[in-house]
């Protein structure tokens, strides 16, 4: 048996021997980011790295990042989909290419993991019209002894990545899987590893970003490539030791046991759902950028999370105030890896504590709203409703004529003596049962038990339509966000970088040394930027704030930076909000001159070279983040 500790102790030990620096995991909500919500994969911190900045540590890069993705939320409750969840990764910067991150990907799965060569298979690229077949991973892959029986290629849906927008970085990649011994299905008999059967579980996948696609569709070489790969430490960990699902890694069960020592049912899809969503949450609230549940962006994703797991608590029958309980756990399990865990707990208690309270009033008013939409209704007779509901096929019949709406009359019902009228007014529709669901959180069985005892006909299977409909909605806005890229570094958002810089240097000037960075935003049209402070500013403070901004661009002030050991930066006083995801190599930021700068910061860039590029600062709004930290949005004119 291997647990979560000791397969990410091997990895960075293993790469550290070859020559990679390790770096710590990065915030998880991107720094200067506007193209996602959440850190996602590890390459997400490194974003100016892959294309062509120096980085502190190196060419050779490792790291465990913590990350989130809600993509597949609703798949969570299986035996592998999680929202939160640990990332391994090296990286190549310009560096190695595909013999040595394939060669290495083998040695320390086959040589330090154990697993022997018929447990694994592998994909790669098949190629295309634009780009040739990865025939140089394949080939590396027989080289260490992986036979070519083994060997599967496969599309751009299966070994591509990028680019994140719809140009930029690219590559194909090569996915590695293990053989769980269970008897092949028909599709993975026929087409390999790519399969849902479970069979074969992907653990690892070596990324070459070889090509940049351009505006017109073409495929260049890159003149800097880059390795990429990524490790999930809980399937892996799961796999390795013939575990059913992630949830029984030891790191998973005290949470787990938890859950079920305040429940008063067992339901495994339940107790799976708190769990991932209560570690997820908790992880957000720990972080060192401060979100909290609200309705947008980030915030509304918390919000689901910890409410989903709420609606979740409530069919396991746990009717106390249980959230903070769980988190407790989870922050004793996890913050000997993550300490921002244990430093920001009373932070993460009373936020967890805040929602579940906000919840219960929502649920309650909830009820209210269902009570106005059903008082809208004309309930069936219930002996004919009770008639209906105790047909040996009333799925069939309820979920039939609400799909065939629109014909004349449901003859289905005609043994029942109800009418299309009576029916059509005697039902809830589909975007009624969500608009309950979605704007008040009502669990959809809590809708269905509603309206059964009003005799009002209700399909679960048209409710998760709908539900299905907005799911789509919601993944192509997210996908919206990708559009400029992996992260916008134009001109616009450079400048703009560059006022984060004076903006904190002036608000520490004006409200007091207390002041730090909580986190920031930028696009290419406006800053917004989050900092600790307990009350709202004065209309006189936000007009001295933006004069001193003014004054260090009308005096044309030299940005500079130079690479430094993390301790002499702290010596010099550089501000660092996120400093320990920087390793022991830091850049640091001047503004003015180094022997007395207006502003010094460790930071990943980038940035212009002189205050006189940045025009004029005006801030725009002034508000509330979170409890102690305020939000100005700014923009350049």
């Amino acid at each position: 048996m291997i647990t979560a500790k000791e397969l990410k102790e091997k990895y960075l030990e293993f790469f550290r021997k070859r020559g990679h620096t390790i770096v710590a995991s990065a915030s998880l909500i991107p720094e200067n980011d506007p193209t996602v919500l959440f850190t996602t994969a590890g390459m997400h911190p490194l974003v100016p790295y892959l294309t062509g900045q120096k980085h502190p540590g190196g060419k050779r890069l490792a790291d465990v990042q913590k990350c989130i993705r809600t993509g597949d939320i609703d798949q969570v409750g299986d035996s592998v989909h999680l929202t939160f969840f640990e990332m391994l990764g090296n990286w190549s910067l310009g560096d190695y290419w595909k013999k040595e991150a394939i060669v290495w990907s083998f040695e320390f799965l086959n040589q330090e993991l154990g697993i022997p060569v018929d447990k694994l298979a592998v994909s790669c690229f098949a190629g295309d019209k634009a780009v040739p077949k990865d025939d140089e991973s394949a080939q590396i892959w027989q080289s260490v002894g992986l036979p070519k029986e083994k060997i599967f290629f496969y599309g751009r849906d299966q070994n591509w990545w990028g680019p994140a927008g719809q140009t930029g970085p690219c590559g194909p990649d090569t996915e590695m899987y293990y053989d769980t011994g269970k008897p092949e299905c028909a599709n993975c008999k026929a087409n390999g590893p790519a399969c849902d059967c479970h069979k074969y579980v992907e653990i690892w996948n070596d990324v070459f970003m070889q090509y940049n696609k351009t505006a017109d569709g073409r495929y260049e070489e890159l003149s800097q490539k880059n390795v990429d790969t990524g490790m999930g430490v809980e399937r892996t960990v799961a796999v390795l030791n013939g575990q059913a699902s992630v949830f029984e890694i030891e790191s998973f069960q005290p949470i787990v046991n938890k859950i079920l020592e305040l429940a008063k049912s067992d339901n495994e899809r339940s107790v799976r759902i708190i769990a991932d969503h209560l570690r997820a949450a908790t992880f957000i609230l720990g972080d060192e950028r401060g979100i909290v549940p609200s309705n947008v962006e980030q915030g509304y994703v918390l919000r689901r999370l910890i409410r989903r797991a709420i609606r979740y608590g409530k069919e396991l029958g746990i009717t106390d105030m249980f959230t903070a309980k769980v988190a407790e756990t989870i922050i004793s399990q996890m913050s000997n890896d993550y300490p921002e865990l244990q430093q920001n707990k009373d932070f993460i208690f009373e936020q967890l504590i805040q929602e579940e309270e906000k919840f219960k009033i929502a649920i309650e008013e909830g009820l209210k709203a269902a009570e106005k939409i059903f008082a809208s209704k004309k309930p069936i007779d219930r002996d004919k409703f009770v008639k209906v509901m105790q047909h040996e096929g009333k799925k069939r019949i309820i979920h039939s004529i609400f799909e065939n709406k629109r014909q004349n009359l449901p003859y289905d019902l005609k043994e029942f003596g109800i009418t299309k009228d009576e029916f059509d007014n005697a039902s809830l529709s589909g975007e009624e049962a969500f608009y309950l669901y979605q704007s008040f959180g009502l669990p959809i069985e809590m809708i269905l038990e509603l309206a059964r005892e009003k005799n009002i006909f209700m399909s679960k299977t048209v409710f998760e339509n709908e539900a299905l409909k907005h799911q789509e909605l919601s993944r192509s806005s997210t996908t919206g966000k990708f559009k400029g890229g992996l992260a916008d570094h134009s001109e616009a958002t450079t400048r703009l970088h560059t006022a984060n810089h004076l903006t904190l240097a002036a608000l520490r000037q004006i409200l007091g040394d207390h002041v730090f960075q909580k986190g920031s935003n930028i696009t290419a049209e406006r800053l917004r930027f989050d900092f600790s402070h307990p009350e709202k500013m004065t209309p006189e403070q936000i007009k001295k704030v933006e004069a001193i901004v003014n004054e260090q661009i009308q005096k044309a002030l030299p940005v500079s930076w130079v690479e430094m050991p993390l301790e002499k930066a702290k010596e010099l006083k550089a501000m660092g909000v996120f400093e320990s995801k920087y390793g022991q190599m830091v850049k640091v930021y001047t503004i003015g001159d180094p022997n007395q700068p207006f502003s010094r910061e460790i930071c990943g860039g980038p940035h212009v070279q002189n205050t006189k590029e940045l025009g004029h600062f005006q801030i725009s709004k002034e508000e509330a983040s979170s409890a102690g930290v305020r939000r100005i949005k700014a923009v350049l004119v």
